[in-house]
C-alpha cells in the first residue's frame, strides 16, 4: 500500500526541516502507522531512552507521550526536546504524584523505591531506580536482597515482576486503562480463530490475561521474539499500534490483535501534520527543571545500566 500524495508532501517537508534543524525523530511502537514510517528510530521506552542519551542531534522530536519526552530531556538537557501534541499524556503516569510517593516512602523508610518509566519527572526524582517493562524483572532481581522494595505506579507490571523474582513488593494501585481492555476471553476467542498462533502479551495486562498467554514481553521483546521464532502467526495482546510495527518488520508473518479495543487515545494524538508544525514552530518543548532533572537522572541512568 503506497503513501498517499498528501502524506508524501508532508513527509518531504518534514525531511527538509529535519536536515535544517539537525533533528531526530523517535517514535514509539504504539504510534499511528504513518508516524512510525517517518521514524529515525522506532521502538520501546528503553530502546528510545538509550538513543536519546547518545544522539548528537540538536533537536529530539519524540512521537509518544509526555513522560517519554521528559525522559529524553532528563538524559539530554542541552538538546531541544519536542512533543508534537502537548495533550499526549499517560493516564497511568497521572495515577501517582510526587506527594503521594513521598508519603508512601515515609511509611516504608527502609524501602528501595523502583518506578516504572511511565511516570512524571517529579516522581522519577523520588526514585532509587527506574525500569521499563523490558527490564523490570532484571531491576528487581538486581536489588532482590533489599529489605523492602516499593514498586510504582503499575500494580500489574509490579505483580508480574514479583511472581518471576519471588520478591514481595509494596505496590501502588496504578494501571494502564488500554491494557485493561485486553480480557482473558478476548485471548481465548483469538486462539480459537487462530489455533496455530502464539500469544504475545504485555506485562501491563492483568494476571488473568497473562495466564492464558504464551509469552510475556515488552514491545521491544515482542520484536526480538518474532525475529527468532520459527512460528509465523502471532496474537498480539498490547496496544494496537504494535501490529503495524510488527507487520512492517516481518511482512511474511501474520499478526492478529487480541482485541481491536486496545487503543491508547493519547498515543494516537500525534499525526504527520502536528509533527510538521512542531518542527516548523519548535513546539511543544518539554524541559525538565534542573533540580528535578539531576535527581531523576540518577534513577534513569541506573535503569539504562541494568538494561
Amino acid at each position: 500500500m503506497g503513501i498517499n500524495i498528501g502524506n508524501r508532501e508532508l513527509i518531504k517537508k518534514i525531511e527538509k526541516l529535519k536536515k535544517e534543524k539537525n533533528a531526530i525523530i523517535l517514535v514509539h511502537n504504539y504510534q499511528r502507522g504513518e508516524v512510525q514510517d517517518i521514524a529515525d528510530y522506532r521502538g520501546d521506552s528503553l530502546g528510545l531512552s538509550r538513543i536519546a542519551s547518545k544522539t548528537d542531534a540538536d533537536v529530539i522530536l519524540f512521537c509518544g507521550v509526555r513522560f517519554m519526552a521528559e525522559t529524553a530531556s532528563i538524559l539530554s538537557p542541552h538538546k531541544t526536546v519536542l512533543i508534537p501534541d502537548d495533550k499526549a499524556g499517560c493516564p497511568m503516569a497521572d495515577m501517582i504524584t510526587r506527594e503521594q510517593l513521598i508519603a508512601l516512602k515515609k511509611k516504608h523508610p527502609k524501602a528501595l523505591v523502583v518506578g516504572y518509566v511511565n511516570s512524571s519527572a517529579e516522581v522519577k526524582a523520588e526514585l532509587d531506580v527506574c525500569c521499563t517493562s523490558a527490564n523490570a524483572v532484571a531491576v528487581i532481581e538486581h536489588f532482590k536482597d533489599s529489605e523492602e522494595i516499593i514498586f510504582v505506579p503499575d500494580k500489574y507490571l509490579g505483580s508480574y515482576a514479583s511472581r518471576v523474582t519471588g520478591k514481595e513488593l509494596i505496590l501502588w494501585n496504578g494501571y494502564c486503562p488500554t491494557h485493561m481492555k485486553i480480557l482473558p476471553e478476548n485471548i481465548k476467542e483469538a486462539k480459537e480463530k487462530h489455533p496455530k498462533a502464539e500469544v504475545l502479551i504485555h506485562p501491563e495486562c492483568s494476571k488473568e490475561a497473562l495466564a492464558v498467554s504464551d509469552q510475556i514481553l515488552s514491545t521491544g521483546g515482542m520484536t526480538k521474539y518474532v525475529k527468532q521464532s520459527k512460528n509465523d502467526e502471532f496474537i498480539i495482546a498490547t496496544e494496537i499500534g504494535m501490529i503495524y510495527s510488527l507487520e512492517t518488520d516481518f511482512p511474511d508473518k501474520k499478526f492478529y490483535p487480541a482485541t481491536e479495543k486496545a487503543v491508547c487515545p493519547n498515543m494516537k494524538l500525534t499525526s504527520l501534520e502536528n509533527v510538521l508544525w512542531s518542527l516548523e514552530d519548535m513546539k511543544y518543548e518539554v524541559k525538565v527543571p534542573e533540580e528535578v532533572r539531576i535527581k531523576a537522572k540518577k534513577a534513569v541512568d541506573r535503569m539504562i545500566e541494568i538494561g
